[in-house]
């Protein structure tokens, strides 16, 4: 055993716990090691396992499906998997079947997208963080184009999480007119802050709608929909157990479900529809909002990847992802150049507590520049190191970390140059060759140490 390995066990003890994944990691993810992968990108996607393929090549081999839309024999064989696909998904976050339903999409922005296009903005507020993915920012175009008021709550340095006495103003503001719409996400997909659940209930006291972004929070901590009440909860499932992509979720509670007009209909989403009398009717519950054929070939498949994380344990994951995030933090946040220039500086928590398994960062030379988040993305590629670079669809958080001004967006947005189109080249100008990205390293279920080292000799290689 290393010297660092012994340090470490006896800073994390609990590592030991989480055995079971580097079991697994043998047999299941086998080839993660035998190709040499240092996988970090785990908030960008999950990685899937062996017996997840298998299983269902084995389900696709043995039976004949066929489109759900129907009442025949394959259609029914179909129809049975897919809703017991969608009853298992409920199951899995213990969320109520008569209060929630689960909506099928081919992804969280979808989800977000079937909230926005239908919720009633009209004399209402829309409240979000400076903390949100780009889809969650989109639907701030529905909610303008409606004439509801748009608010952003700020995030603040270092740790950027939310100024909480902010919140609690605009929260105790709804519009007494309209509906009114707070979105946050439950885990950053840029600081990696989880942002307190307690906020959901606060909100409902206030009369808001809560859209809790849970995209980047399920793949390594439990949500129990029976504890929190979310109204609307977006989810991408390929980022819990990496397969099949193409599927998420818009689990939603019925009674807010109910507030939302869809302003269109489609095959699928209707019980009646009629050319020349000019008029249809909407189905009842999930089907009103899966427009067209579901993927009844690949949904079956989100079974058994959940099925496969329960089987390793929720418990487990967040202990493997809080040990080895804390043994990254406090090793890279202490290197230091020889003129005593830190390499890293950090966007996000500094240690374990409120916080997931993404750290990010940027890296600076002995003088305290910043090197340039594509270089360092590029020298990982050639050790064959996943990171994810850039402002990671979350240009909120983005502008706090890298200091950009309200002043500098709006002399660049305002350039006769850039009325109708701008390419990131064009952006970077603008704000005067300052950063615009930094370096996402995401530890996730089944990295082990030795990727965790891995990263941390490729870090010291920047080093003066």
């Amino acid at each position: 055993m290393s010297t660092e390995l012994e340090t470490f066990l006896q800073k994390y003890p609990a590592y030991k716990q989480t055995q079971k994944i580097d079991d697994l990691r043998k047999t299941d993810y086998a080839r993660l090691d035998s190709g040499e992968h240092v996988y970090f990108d785990y908030t960008g996607g999950g990685i899937y396992a062996e017996s997840q393929i298998q299983k269902h090549y084995d389900l696709l081999k043995l039976n004949v499906f066929g489109n759900p839309h129907s009442s025949n024999p394959t259609s029914q064989a179909a129809t049975h998997l897919v809703e017991g696909t969608r009853d298992y998904i409920l199951k899995f976050f213990n969320a109520d079947p008569d209060e929630y339903l689960a909506i099928f999409t081919s992804n969280a922005s979808s989800a977000l997208k079937l909230v926005g296009e239908s919720y009633p903005f009209p004399n209402g507020r829309y409240l979000l963080t400076f903390d949100n993915h780009n889809s969650v920012n989109g639907i701030r175009e529905f909610a303008h184009a409606r004439g509801a008021e748009v608010t952003y709550i700020p995030v603040m340095l270092p740790e950027m999480r939310v100024d909480a006495s902010q919140l609690d103003l605009e929260l105790s503001r709804p519009s007494k007119s309209g509906h009114n719409l707070f979105a946050f996400p439950a885990q950053s997909n840029f600081s990696s802050v989880k942002h307190p659940l307690e906020w959901i209930e606060k909100a409902h006291a206030h009369g808001w709608d809560v859209l809790l972004d849970a995209a980047a929070y399920v793949p390594t901590s439990k949500l129990d929909l029976s504890k929190v009440k979310p109204d609307f909860v977006p989810i991408s499932f390929y980022k819990i157990f990496g397969y099949p992509t193409g599927l998420g979720a818009l689990i939603a509670r019925k009674s807010a479900l109910a507030k939302l007009h869809r302003p269109w209909f489609a095959g699928g989403t209707i019980t009646v529809a009629s050319v020349q009398g000019d008029k249809y009717y909407l189905a009842e519950g999930a089907p009103a909002f899966e427009d067209g054929t579901l993927d009844y070939l690949n949904i079956p498949a989100l079974e058994i990847g959940l099925r496969h994380i329960e089987s390793i344990g929720y418990e487990v994951i967040g202990e493997r992802v809080k040990t080895l995030t804390g043994w990254l933090l406090e090793n890279l946040t202490s290197m230091k150049h020889s003129t005593g220039e830190p390499l890293v500086r950090l966007f996000g928590p500094n240690s374990t507590e409120g916080r997931g398994g993404a750290v990010t960062v940027n890296f600076y030379d002995k003088n305290g520049k910043a090197f340039d988040h594509r270089f360092v993305e590029s020298e990982a590629n050639k050790v064959n190191i996943s990171l994810r670079t850039g402002c990671f669809c979350n240009p909120g958080a983005g502008e706090v970390a890298l200091g950009i001004s309200r002043v500098e967006l709006d002399v660049c947005f305002t350039s006769p140059d850039h009325k109708d189109k701008m390419t990131i080249d064009d952006f970077r100008l603008c704000i005067d060759g300052k950063s615009s990205g930094a370096v996402r390293i995401s530890v996730g279920p089944f990295t082990n140490f030795n990727d965790v080292q891995a990263l941390l000799t490729f870090s010291r290689g920047l080093l003066s």
